[in-house]
């Protein structure tokens, strides 16, 4: 969970990349950094320009004047910060940067490692010294101590060591690398726009942000790959892409991305978000409609804003069977951030509160029908159903497009253990209503669910949230916090 962005050959790329990172802001609201390369004329060397601080993207890029003095350079990397590894310090806000044998680079990171601690471990006995918590730093290290003689192939070779989840932009003096884990769990996608007679190329993790700044989709960026955006492609419009793992394997996209995270207007692993949301609450629809008569209609009201297009989908089936409206019964305040992704649990709640406000005329005396993505941990949910019945339905009915999560995410989504899961503390769909406070429950099943995902030939699903199959192997220690000794 975080959103990366990378420009390559555009007189104002920490401009642009500063846009794109806005768009990419509901990916992490905990801090934001952009990384350029220059060429410093006095010293006739190439330099970095860096600017980072903790809080959203306009407030760390507030003052103008960094693009003007700091950010100078035709290519960049930038970087939102949502932790599930490292602590919430400025040591940890990305992009990091180096200086190498191998000249300068900088690298943002997408994802989770999973053999953090091992390759720490062995990093640490070959006397590598640690400047942050965060599993992202390893590549830094891996990268710097590779005896390889290109930096291609030093790239490749961390990558190869590294087991898990990244989608990365990583910026050398001369080029732009983007890369994707063997088995993709992130997203990230390649567009470029038109400056002059050339090029700018762009990388970023959803195509939102390629839309802020009006660039074209290309493509994605494939599992399993290093793509490098450079002088060749300039000139010829064509890049240069290379394997990380010679056997390859078959995607596991992260089916969470589509389910919350993601936003709606995005195209990721090469599909519209919206459909396939539309999609989950048409099945949530066919498996767990709500009745109601011409006397009695069924509102369907979403939780907003990332259950408005799912909640479409379910009212339009649901009124093929029943009487049914689809009304706006919630308004959310857009002068708060993503209650999920807020870190810290007492903060959580807190902005539930602030977040939400009812429409009595819509939900008084009716039964209504409350349509969401997932739930995780219940605050936000249990918050919610105060709040509408507060408002005097007569019933409140709850439908999510997602199964049960019981299982903790190892590979970057903010689902940390089991305990906090409100689906492992209940034995069935009923216990979790009760505790709610909702006449009915009901989830999208996994089956549904994976009926209404795309497939195609070579491309598969993460769902361990929701059955506890772990694509790829778990360090055992991957769990706890890294921190210095």
């Amino acid at each position: 969970m975080c959103g990366i962005v990378g420009v390559f050959n555009h007189p104002q790329a920490a401009v642009l990349t500063y846009y794109a990172l806005h768009a990419l802001q509901h990916r992490g609201q905990e801090a934001s950094g952009i990384v350029t390369v220059f060429e410093d004329e006095e010293r006739k060397r190439s330099r970095f320009g860096v600017h980072k601080g903790e809080g959203l993207v306009l407030d760390v890029f507030g003052d103008y004047d960094v693009f003007e003095k700091t950010l100078k350079g035709r290519s960049a990397i930038g970087h939102n910060r949502y932790s599930t590894t490292g602590s919430n310090s400025l040591a940890n806000i990305q992009p990091f940067h180096i200086s190498y044998t191998g000249g300068l680079f900088a690298l943002a990171h997408n994802g989770n490692l999973t053999n953090t601690r091992q390759l720490r471990t062995a990093l640490k006995e070959d006397g590598a010294i640690f400047q942050t918590t965060t599993d992202s730093e390893i590549f830094l290290h891996l990268i710097a101590r590779s005896k390889k003689k290109s930096q291609i192939e030093q790239i490749r070779e961390a990558i190869c060591t590294a087991k898990g989840a990244y989608s990365l932009v990583m910026l050398s003096e001369n080029a732009l690398y983007a890369s994707r884990d063997p088995h993709g769990f992130r997203p990230l996608c390649v567009g470029r726009l038109k400056h002059g007679d050339e090029y700018a190329y762009i990388v970023a993790s959803e195509s939102c942000a390629l839309d802020i700044i009006s660039a074209e989709y290309l493509r994605d960026v494939e599992h399993n790959e290093i793509l490098v955006i450079d002088e060749h492609t300039i000139r010829t419009g064509e890049f240069t892409s290379h394997y990380i793992d010679d056997a390859m394997e078959v995607s596991r996209h992260c089916i969470f991305e589509y389910v919350y995270f993601s936003r709606p207007d995005s195209l990721i692993f090469g599909n519209q978000v919206d459909k396939v949301r539309r999609k989950f609450g048409k099945a949530l629809a066919e498996e767990s409609p709500v009745e109601g008569t011409e006397d009695d209609k069924v509102v369907v009201i979403s939780v907003p804003d990332s259950g408005n297009t799912a909640t479409l989908g379910y009212a339009r089936v649901n009124e093929k069977r029943f009487p049914t409206r689809f009304e706006i019964g919630l308004i959310r305040s857009h002068y708060v951030g993503r209650t999920f992704i807020a870190p810290g649990q007492n903060k959580r709640a807190f902005k539930v509160k602030t977040k939400f406000n009812v429409v009595r005329g819509v939900l008084e005396g009716n039964k209504v029908v409350v349509v969401d993505d997932s739930i995780v941990r219940g605050t936000t949910s249990k918050a919610l159903v105060k709040l509408i019945r507060e408002a005097a339905p007569r019933e409140i009915h709850m439908r999510i497009t997602s199964p049960p999560v019981r299982f903790p995410c190892k590979y970057g989504m903010d689902f940390p253990s089991k305990e906090e899961l409100i689906a492992n503390h209940h034995d069935s769909e009923e216990s979790i209503g009760r505790e709610l406070g909702v006449d009915t429950l009901r989830y999208l099943s996994v089956q549904g669910m994976m009926d209404s995902v795309p497939h195609e030939p070579g491309v598969g699903y993460c769902t361990s949230c929701f059955t506890g199959e772990y694509p790829v192997e778990i360090d055992i220690y991957a769990d706890k916090e890294v921190t210095e000794d």
